[in-house]
């Protein structure tokens, strides 16, 4: 899977912040480009089997600090369209 980077990050320091806490606040781009890191080592089959759980594990952390980022941003978008006098694009919707 191609994807296009943008500047250093293509996030602004709030995204990168809002809703990831801990050590590394990552923006999207660097979950998704570690993503893919993990799937490629795990999808090489080379890795023994104590190195590829590590890998694993790692992407599901990964994967879940970009599910918070996302809902973060969708809660953030939601405020700012809320003054608006149209429908929010986000309520009412179920994952």
């Amino acid at each position: 899977m191609a994807r296009t980077k943008k500047g250093s990050s293509g996030q602004s320091t709030d995204a990168k912040k809002a809703g990831v806490h801990g050590e590394e606040a990552m923006g999207i781009d660097e979950i998704l480009d570690g993503l893919e890191a993990v799937v490629h080592e795990l999808e090489a089959g080379d890795l023994p089997l104590e190195d590829a759980l590590r890998r694993f594990e790692h992407g599901v952390e990964l994967a879940r600090r970009g599910s918070t980022l996302l809902d973060a941003v969708e809660e953030r978008v939601e405020q700012l369209l809320a003054d608006r006098d149209e429908a929010v694009p986000f309520s009412g919707e179920e994952s």
